[in-house]
């Protein structure tokens, strides 16, 4: 029961701000500082999501060596990403290492 109430209110509060800020519209005008640090949000929240999965696969602790896919994976996109800053080339390079790293580990 306890867990039902708990993701009630967090739909219900993700609902209400949501709405708000459709309700209220261009009437709510930022500054230029608000506006530039909301650009940093989607990266955040993408990187608070994917470093955990990265470091920590199975959820229990740090597995920071070669066994790690994820790690392997990761860190070779982010060197093509770096390189060629070519987006979809690194979604290709991160996935084709991480299953080779994969079947490889067996």
């Amino acid at each position: 029961m306890n867990v039902t109430l708990t993701i009630l209110g967090m739909a219900v509060i993700t609902f209400l701000v949501k709405a708000l800020i459709f309700m209220l519209g261009d009437r709510v005008m930022f500054s230029a500082n608000v506006r530039k640090a909301l650009d940093f949000v989607p990266v955040t929240v993408l990187t608070a999501i994917i470093v955990p999965m990265i470091l920590s696969p199975h959820g229990q602790e740090l597995e920071l060596s070669w066994r790690n896919p994820q790690l392997v994976a990761a860190s070779i996109a982010a060197m093509v990403c770096a390189a060629t800053r070519h987006q979809l080339a690194t979604i290709i390079v991160g996935l084709l290492v991480f299953f080779s790293w994969q079947y490889m580990l067996g």
